[in-house]
C-alpha cells in the first residue's frame, strides 16, 4: 500500500501524514522502511494503522463467474 493511500484512509493531507509518520520514524526504520519510501510494506501497514487508528476496508472477494 502506498503512503498517499494510507493517507487517504486516515482523512488526512499527504503532507501531514508524513509528518506523522516522522514521529515513528525509528520503528519504521526498523522494519526496513525509509522516509522517502513510497510504498509500504504489510508489517508496516499493520503497524500505522494500529497506532494511529486507522481502519483498512474489507478486502474484496472476487468471485469466478462460469462461461
Amino acid at each position: 500500500m502506498s503512503k498517499s493511500q494510507l493517507a487517504a484512509l486516515a482523512g488526512a493531507p499527504p503532507r501531514t501524514f508524513a509528518r506523522w509518520l516522522s514521529h515513528h520514524q525509528e520503528a519504521l526504520s526498523a522494519m526496513g522502511v525509509s522516509p522517502k519510501q513510497r510504498l509500504l510494506p504489510p508489517c508496516a501497514v499493520k503497524y500505522l494503522c494500529e497506532v494511529l487508528a486507522i481502519d483498512l476496508p474489507e478486502p474484496r472477494r472476487i468471485t469466478k463467474t462460469r462461461p
